[in-house]
């Protein structure tokens, strides 16, 4: 007699809110260079009461590409 498989069912949406490390690499950047945009006031942050984590909205990283496009002539 075969088993049944169950299947995966995987959640197609993705967060809003990235941590640091994951929004430094949808940007293509390293942590460091990140967090020194969001120091400088470029990319705004989310930082829960009482918590010392900090996130990034896809919004303002979606945001600030849209600020920084260039085109060369």
């Amino acid at each position: 007699m075969r088993e049944k498989k169950t299947l995966r069912i995987s959640n197609p949406t993705s967060p809003r809110l990235l941590t640091i490390p994951k929004a430094a690499e949808y940007l293509g950047l390293t942590k460091w260079a990140m967090r020194e945009r969001i120091w400088a006031g470029q990319i705004p942050y989310i930082q829960f009461r009482g918590g010392r984590k900090i996130y990034v909205d896809v919004n303002d990283l979606d945001s600030f590409i849209q600020k920084n496009k260039r085109i060369f002539d």
